[in-house]
């Protein structure tokens, strides 16, 4: 009875290190787009690394089955918590481009919300590969024989893999000589590669303990007030300038409401090739184009990661100096107490903040984010029950939320600023969710029309929203401007930007539309293309406002790289920049101790340039 209690045992812990390392093959792979092949590769060239992970994930399912008597469903459980694991990252991979990060999962608090936006996201294929894993589960738990365990013995088997699964993460996050003997190299630069080399398991783990930034040489309280004096910083009340003299109607009459509206992955899709459509999807935008200042945005970001794009047009800093992958707003923000911002730039000079998001306020951790920055209120889907959607099963309309924020900027005593960040265009693009497509595509392959012609009906609801918006702008009491930019390109299938050669063209992949309106006088002149970071000195700026020594380093920034993210630098003349030049070396390492300073470091430009 003996030898066959430990025959079993045996065959037990057998399998279970089998498992560890199918299921390090499985994310290895899933990380690779399903190439086995390359998994094959990747092994070969890496054993260390592969053999390392495969025993994490061995002590991972000991850890499960000491947890969960009965020998087998804890470990079950563990596998299929890993296999969701694996087919996040290969979905986030086909979509974005981007890997799953720790961070990532703190989005599991919008498991409801996630399901609706990632509708779409599995092929059939993974949904019959999900549910034959689950159908296998059930059967392995009901026919597996049962491996009986004392308590001791499994209290000593929890403690001992915990201990050596928390030693590997921790050997991995402090970047340990150990790590380093088993070819580990964390490239948190380059998160694709990281990934990649690395593999899923040492790549995310060693991300658990990554800051959104690296320290950069020369950080000291010195070099910032001498970056400060440079662009008219000396710690002074005036670092901010408010109006002044005359009553305070008059002082308010001097500062204009501020609109900034983040249309949720809008792009225009007429400037994709080979496809030609029936009618204009943007007839406002291409027309007010030629009387307003319009261009485009340079998006940090492809397909996701709204939150960036708006971390970057809130706060002015760029996501150029952050690690590959970063997400401030989860990972940094969340921890602060404060950040200048436009938001807190504007309510020294008298205004109200207000944030207006008709989805779920807990996403991206706005609700504890927003308040941070300094809004007063922050209006999200749940305070706006009648809210107009196309369908039933749609967003919230793109109209609905210009009417919103048309209503809160007329309830305004006084001067606003208001930050709108839509939903209606989120993926995934699906036929009728906005009403009937009414723009034929002809050109291309039969499936990416079909998939562009709801994507263009999208985006001409954004249009006529827009045009709603311009309207309105002439009938309110208050001088006002609006900044309308589109987050990112939408995640349309990977084949109709490959048709359009885009994936060899980054700029066009992170180009999309930017224009201002205004019912007072703020030039026609055209913004070329911007980075968000700086949408606040541009709109001070045309607004006659007087800038903060921060906005004045953004401006000369600005005036010779006007674009600046981590796919592609574009130069003040428009074209893009590989080599740059001493000055501008210089004017970016400026930039990066200040960003480091607020964001990282001690904040001593918090009162020295805003």
């Amino acid at each position: 009875m003996f030898r066959g209690r430990l025959r079993g045992t045996a065959l037990w812990g057998g399998s279970l290190l089998l498992a560890g390392c199918m299921l390090n093959i499985f994310l290895q792979a899933a990380s690779l787009g399903m190439k086995f092949g390359a998994v094959a590769d990747w092994v070969a060239r890496y054993p260390a690394l592969y053999l390392a992970g495969s025993l994490f994930l061995f002590f991972l399912l000991l850890l499960f089955a000491a947890l969960v008597p009965g020998g087998y469903p804890g470990p079950l459980l563990a596998v299929a918590v890993v296999v969701l694991l694996g087919t996040a990252d290969n979905r986030k991979l086909a979509t974005t481009g981007e890997p799953l990060f720790p961070w990532d999962l703190m989005l599991l608090k919008n498991a409801g919300e996630m399901r609706h936006i990632t509708r779409g996201m599995l092929s059939p294929l993974w949904i019959a590969i999900a549910a034959a894993l689950i159908v296998l589960l059930l059967y392995g738990m009901r026919k597996l024989p049962k491996v009986r365990m004392r308590l001791t013995w499994r209290l000593l088997l929890g403690g001992v893999s915990a201990a050596l699964a928390g030693g590997f993460l921790f050997v991995v996050g402090s970047g340990s000589s150990l790590a380093s003997s088993l070819h580990y190299e964390n490239l948190y630069w380059n998160q694709k590669v990281n990934y990649t080399q690395n593999g899923f398991l040492f790549a995310f783990a060693g991300n658990l303990h990554q800051n959104v930034m690296e320290k950069p040489d020369g950080y000291s309280r010195e070099a910032i007030l001498r970056i400060a004096a440079k662009y008219g910083g000396n710690g002074s009340e005036a670092a901010n300038p408010a109006p002044t003299g005359g009553t305070q109607a008059e002082q308010d009459a001097k500062m204009p409401d501020i609109l900034f509206m983040m249309d949720e992955a809008f792009f225009d899709p007429t400037r994709l090739p080979g496809y030609s459509f029936s009618a204009d999807p943007l007839v406002f935008i291409h027309g007010a184009a030629k009387s307003s200042p319009s261009g485009y945005l340079l998006s940090p970001e492809f397909g996701g990661n709204t939150a960036n794009v708006e971390f970057e047009a809130l706060t002015g800093l760029s996501m150029y100096f952050l690690n590959d992958g970063s997400v401030p707003f989860q990972q940094r923000l969340v921890k602060m107490s404060s950040l200048p911002s436009i938001v807190s730039i504007l309510k020294q000079r008298g205004y109200a903040a207000l944030a207006l998001h008709p989805f779920d306020d807990t996403f991206y951790n706005r609700n504890r984010v927003y308040p941070m920055l300094g809004f007063d209120r922050f209006t999200s889907e749940k305070d706006l029950p009648k809210a107009a959607r196309m369908t039933p099963g749609g967003y919230i309309s793109d109209l609905a939320a210009v009417q919103e924020a048309v209503r809160e900027l007329r309830a305004s005593k006084g001067p606003a600023f208001l930050h709108l960040v839509t939903m209606q265009n989120h993926f995934p693009f699906t036929s009728g969710k906005n009403g009937p497509n009414t723009i034929a595509v002809s050109g291309g392959k039969e499936a990416y029309r079909k998939e562009l012609e709801t994507y263009a009906q999208d985006t001409k609801l954004t249009d006529e929203a827009l045009a709603e918006l311009a309207k309105e702008l002439k009938e309110l009491p208050r001088r006002t401007v609006a900044v309308f930019w589109g987050d990112h390109l939408p995640a349309l299938s990977a084949g109709i930007y490959a048709e359009a050669g885009w994936d060899a063209k980054p700029r066009l992949k992170h180009e999309t539309k930017l224009m201002l309106l205004a019912n007072f006088d703020i030039g026609a002149e055209g913004t070329g293309t911007l980075s968000p970071a700086f949408l606040g000195p541009e709109v001070f700026r045309r607004a006659g406002l007087a800038e903060p020594p921060f906005y004045q380093l953004l401006d000369r920034v600005k005036a010779e790289l006007p674009g600046l993210s981590g796919s592609v630098r574009i130069g003040s003349g428009g074209n893009e920049i590989r080599k740059l030049t001493p000055e501008q070396e210089a004017l970016l390492s400026d930039y990066r101790l200040v960003e480091y300073d607020l964001l990282e470091g001690k904040q001593y430009s918090a009162k020295l340039m805003f």
